[in-house]
């Protein structure tokens, strides 16, 4: 899993809220990932008890799909346009946010590369 300042996740987030599609929280997430719709996955560093999202980056990377750590679940919620933090969220659909999602993408890729 990649681990991202997460300005350019939330941004990308944010984007494919107003013209994409998202999948917020841990379910709808997991979901998302299963059915191969899942483009990019964000969970959350600081949720509790880590139990919660632990799943997710294996079931991403047995996928083929991206994972991003970002820092803030209040931050996630928020990009995702909900009043509450939220443990995930996964882009199904990029709208705009096709572009940044694929530099993300190569990024973490690139990252993971050199470990």
């Amino acid at each position: 899993m990649a681990e991202g300042k997460g300005d350019k996740v939330y941004e990308a987030i944010e984007i494919a809220k107003a013209t994409g599609k998202l999948r917020k929280g841990t379910n709808e997430t997991t979901k998302a990932i299963e059915r191969g719709e899942a483009k990019l996955v964000a969970i959350a560093k600081d949720i509790s008890p880590k139990e919660i999202v632990m799943h997710i980056p294996l079931l991403a990377e047995e996928k083929g799909i991206v994972c991003i750590e970002v820092p803030s679940k209040e931050e996630l919620g928020a990009a995702a346009g909900i009043d509450v933090g939220t443990a995930s969220i996964a882009i199904v659909q990029e709208g705009e946010a096709k572009n940044l999602i694929k530099e993300i993408i190569e990024e973490a890729r690139a990252s993971k590369k050199k470990e």
